[in-house]
Formats: structure tokens, C-alpha cells, sequence
């Protein structure tokens, strides 16, 4: 009789998914949904610092500019805070490693392997900073768009770049700011890994 402990069958049909999709060369669940940035015509990165992985923290918060609701609509928004970030503020990249539209899709950032100038000198090197693009103060996001989070969320931890025992802070929890917005805030508050 052998004492050896099982992974539960949730984690091992993850893990099953994931070697077959690294195996055929597939992306892993979540990730078919992330735009990479060529597809939304960003500009070269200037960033060189990488990020230590798995990371421990998520950072949700909201550009508070115009939303999108189509993917052409929400590429030039992921232009514009990209703009905006290295031309306006003098950064190396779009702060933010991921943005997520309105149309349900997520736009890559900074990615997963290089630390964002989202949330400050303390949270920037040990989260990922996630933006939804627009303003939730009063508004909530469109349920397509939560999803695509959530999946990112999924995919973090099925790639290894995020730890399985992740937390979710708003930008609020973190810093003196009104982001993610309250309507966005309360949603969040509501997810199994947030903690304040």
C-alpha cells in the first residue's frame, strides 16, 4: 500500500491540459483570448526589468478613460493609454501588463515577464497589474469582460506566472485612488482570491 498523496482530479486535469497544449504547442486555457501586442499595433517596449516568478499579487484597476466595446475600438484605446504612459509620462511601456476591453478580450501589455508602473515602487515588482479600459464608478463591466479577468487569471496559474495561492487587490486596497472605480471594486471584493 502506498502513502503517497494524489493531486486532486481538478488540478491534475489542469495539469493534463496544460502538458498537452505544451506538447501540441496550444495555447493553455485563458490565454486563447489575450490580444499580443503586435495584433494591436503597439510600440516597441523600452522596459528591461523582468518580474521573479510566480508572482503572489493581481492589481485590478481602470484607465477612468473612454471604454470599447469592439476589438478595433478597444486596440486604438490600448493605443492610446499606451501613448499616453510613454509619451505623455515619459515611461518605457503601457504601465499596465494586461488591459481588458469591453469587448471581452484582453490586450496584452508589459506580459507576464516584465514588471509594470502600475501601482508604485512597492506592489510594481511583485504583482501584475491588470486595467479594465474604462470608467466603473458608476457603471459595471460587461460580463464578456469580467470573463476575459477571470480566464487571464486562469492562465497566469496554468503557465506558472502566477502563484496558485494568488491575491486579488483592487488599486485601491494598495494606493489613495479612486480605481478600480466602485462599481468594479465591488465585483472584485466578491472573487474567491480577493483580499484587501
Amino acid at each position: 500500500m502506498s502513502c503517497r498523496r494524489r493531486a486532486p482530479l481538478p488540478w491534475a486535469l489542469l495539469g493534463l491540459l496544460v502538458l498537452g497544449a505544451a506538447r501540441t504547442g496550444e495555447t493553455t486555457i485563458g490565454c486563447e483570448l489575450t490580444v499580443p501586442r503586435s495584433e494591436w499595433r503597439a510600440m516597441a517596449s523600452q522596459c528591461r526589468e523582468g518580474l521573479k516568478l510566480p508572482v503572489r499579487y493581481v492589481i485590478v484597476s481602470h484607465t477612468a478613460g473612454s471604454t470599447c466595446a469592439t476589438p478595433a475600438l478597444c486596440e486604438q484605446q490600448a493605443r492610446n493609454v499606451q501613448y499616453y504612459h510613454m509619451k505623455e509620462r515619459g515611461w518605457c511601456d503601457v504601465g499596465y501588463n494586461f488591459l481588458i476591453g469591453e469587448d471581452g478580450q484582453v490586450y496584452e501589455g508589459r506580459g507576464w515577464y516584465t514588471k509594470g508602473a502600475h501601482t508604485g515602487a512597492t506592489w510594481n515588482p511583485i504583482s501584475i497589474g491588470i486595467s479594465f479600459m474604462g470608467n466603473y464608478m458608476e457603471r459595471v463591466p460587461p460580463a464578456r469582460a469580467l470573463r476575459a479577468a477571470k480566464n487571464l487569471l486562469a492562465c497566469g496559474v496554468a503557465q506558472g506566472a502566477l502563484s496558485p495561492r494568488y491575491e486579488v487587490k483592487g488599486h485601491r486596497d494598495v494606493q489613495q485612488t479612486l480605481s478600480p472605480g466602485d462599481q468594479l471594486y465591488a465585483i472584485i471584493q466578491t472573487w474567491p482570491h480577493y483580499r484587501a
